[in-house]
This record gives structure tokens, C-alpha cells and sequence, in this order.
């Protein structure tokens, strides 16, 4: 394959179960693109860089973790985990969180290419592949607010895993998201933490709390907590309407550009589905969770920050410092001029179509 060109594939550092795990996923979720995705030439180009990423990527770590095995060994500090449905605030909880200097967070460039680098083009690469998505799709940014160096969601490690959370908000692939949803999903976050101690090693930022948050960490609460039993947990909460409303959209963008067969009345079914699956599970866990959890709600975000962000420092027992706060509103001021609040206005144009 081309992914393997000129290398030799490198499984150091896991688990047998964790190399088991990965061919299965990635025939499993092959055989579903090929079958059910429909997709036109861009989404088959899509689908066949990002499978040749997730390989690559996958044996260019086992050969770093071959040569440096200390970096698997790295001590975290216990994190703060950010959950909640897909478009109920969880972006904008995460990012005021991480512009605290007593925290650390992942940038979208380390995410989506997680070999640490010297020196380090990886933010280079995310800017470019930027630029071009947002020529093939300018509504990219009303969907998510992008930037190659902005701390951002470690959904790329759980697509390099080939989690099916990446995948199912771009492509129509039903029976691979059912097998994954019924898999056990340890050896895939199982990577991520190896990926994690590779990345706060590499940036010498492995005292600070990192502040973590993919929407899918909602459905998988359970296997995450058994990795960092430690973790703190903010639980971003919105009206379930409006939550699937805005998941509806944001998928219906993804898969309208890559397939001419994607239909509205299927992704609204499907996402109503995953909204109600994932609340389901996050709140089954949550029921006999022993560590601070600190809710925040949409409209107490939008009616005052300020005050949402500090009840959830006093739940977490964290300290908000003057300086903590100061920077906080530097990201807000830069969030309140993203194209991202225009998000919903894409849904009301499809549905008056």
C-alpha cells in the first residue's frame, strides 16, 4: 500500500490487542466507504488520504515509540475533561479553559499529524491543508473555529485509532458505525494516551492539566475514565432540539461536499440517534463518577461567561487567577468575531430548499 511505501510497519509500545484491533477497524470501515458512503470523487479522495494517513501515522509512531520508549512512560497531571453533545457549547468551554496559563491543550496541527517533529513544520501543514479546505468548502469555518496552532480537539488521535467519530460525521457508513459503537473502544483510548505522553514529552508540558474535549469522549466516558481516573469533568449542556439541530448541519455540510446521494431526512434520524445515545451513556456514568463534576449550561455561556467559567473553577477546585481571566477574554473577544456564529443559518437554507 501506499502508506507503507518505503517503510516497514512498527507496532512498538501496544498491547497485542491494540495491533489486533486496528487491521479489524480498518477492513471493517473499508468495507463500509466502498459500500454504503456513495461518495463522489472528492469524498473518495477524502476517504483515501485520510485512510493513508491514519496507517501512515500509525507505524511512524510505533517506530518513534521503538526508539524513544521513555515517552510512554510520561506522568500526567490528571486532566480536565470537557463533554457534551456536538455543538452545545463544549468549543467555547474548552478554549477559555485552555487559554489558562496553569493549563496545557493540544493544537489542532498536533492533533491531526501527532509525530512530534524538530523542527516543527506541523503547523505549517495544518495551515495549508486549511487554506484548502476552505476553498473546496467556505462554510468550514461557520462550522468550527479553525486555526493550525489554536488549541483545539484531539479528534484527530481518535481517527488515527479509526474510531468511528471522525468518520460518521462525513460519510453515510452505518455498519461500521454500529460495529465500533458495539466494540469495546480501550485499545483505541488506549493510543490516545499513548499519543498524549508523546505530545506533553515533546512540549515539556506534562505538570500542567491538559484540557481535553471531543464530543465522542461523551459516548465512551466510561473507557476514558478508566485511562485517567483522576480526570476532572466539565459537562457542557444544551437543549437536546437544538443540539441535534445544529449536529444535523454540521454533518449535512460534510457529507453533502463528499457524496451526491447524502439526504437530510436520514441524518436527521441518525443524529437524533446519537444525540439521545450519548446522553444515555454519559449520564450512566456520571451516576457513579466520585470526582468533581461541573455543569454549564448554552444560555448560562451566552448570558455571562464570566460567571459560568468561575462556578466551574470553584466545582473543579481550580484557582482563577487574574491572569487566567485576563486571557480568557482575549479568546473570547477572538471567538466573537468567528464566522462559527453564523452556523445554523447553513441548516435554515437546507431545509427552505
Amino acid at each position: 500500500m501506499r502508506a507503507l511505501k518505503g517503510t516497514a510497519p512498527d507496532d512498538s509500545g501496544r498491547t497485542a490487542e491494540d495491533v489486533t484491533d486496528f487491521p479489524i477497524r480498518l477492513e471493517r470501515l473499508c468495507a463500509s466507504i466502498n459500500t454504503e458512503a456513495q461518495l463522489n470523487p472528492i469524498g473518495r479522495s477524502f476517504a483515501y488520504g485520510q485512510m493513508v494517513r491514519a496507517i501512515r501515522q500509525r507505524h511512524d509512531l510505533g517506530r518513534l515509540w521503538r526508539n524513544r520508549p521513555e515517552m510512554l512512560e510520561t506522568k500526567l497531571a490528571p486532566p480536565i475533561i470537557v463533554i457534551g453533545q456536538m455543538r452545545a457549547g463544549t468549543t467555547r468551554v474548552h478554549r477559555l479553559l485552555a487559554a489558562d496559563p496553569q493549563h496545557s491543550a493540544t493544537r489542532f496541527s498536533d492533533s491531526w499529524h501527532p509525530v512530534p517533529q524538530s523542527p516543527d513544520l506541523r503547523p505549517l501543514w495544518s495551515a495549508a491543508a486549511l487554506f484548502l479546505a476552505r476553498r473546496l468548502n467556505p462554510w468550514i469555518d461557520t462550522i468550527h473555529p479553525f486555526g493550525a496552532a489554536r488549541p483545539d480537539e484531539e479528534l484527530g488521535w481518535l481517527a488515527s485509532a479509526l474510531d468511528h467519530s471522525t468518520y460518521e460525521a462525513q460519510w453515510h457508513i452505518p455498519r461500521y458505525t454500529a460495529f465500533s459503537e458495539a466494540r469495546d473502544p480501550a485499545p483505541v483510548y488506549r493510543e490516545l494516551a499513548r499519543i498524549l505522553r508523546t505530545d506533553a514529552a515533546h512540549h515539556g508540558c506534562a505538570d500542567l492539566p491538559r484540557v481535553m474535549k471531543v464530543p465522542q469522549f461523551s459516548e465512551d466516558l466510561a473507557t476514558l475514565l478508566a485511562e485517567f481516573p483522576g480526570a476532572r469533568i466539565v459537562l457542557a449542556e444544551r437543549d437536546i432540539a437544538s443540539a441535534v439541530k445544529s449536529s444535523v448541519s454540521l454533518v449535512a455540510n460534510q457529507m453533502a461536499m463528499q457524496s451526491d446521494k447524502a439526504d437530510l431526512a436520514s441524518i436527521q434520524q441518525e443524529w437524533t440517534r446519537k444525540v439521545a445515545l450519548r446522553g444515555e451513556r454519559t449520564e450512566a456514568v456520571l451516576a457513579a463518577f466520585k470526582g468533581p463534576v461541573a455543569r454549564v449550561t448554552f444560555d448560562a455561556l451566552e448570558d455571562d461567561w464570566i460567571s459560568a467559567i468561575s462556578t466551574v473553577y470553584e466545582v473543579l477546585g481550580l484557582r482563577l487567577y487574574p491572569a487566567s481571566l485576563d486571557a480568557m477574554k482575549i479568546e473570547q473577544a477572538r471567538a466573537e468575531k468567528g464566522a462559527h456564529n453564523q452556523h445554523l443559518s447553513e441548516l435554515n437554507q437546507i431545509e427552505r430548499g
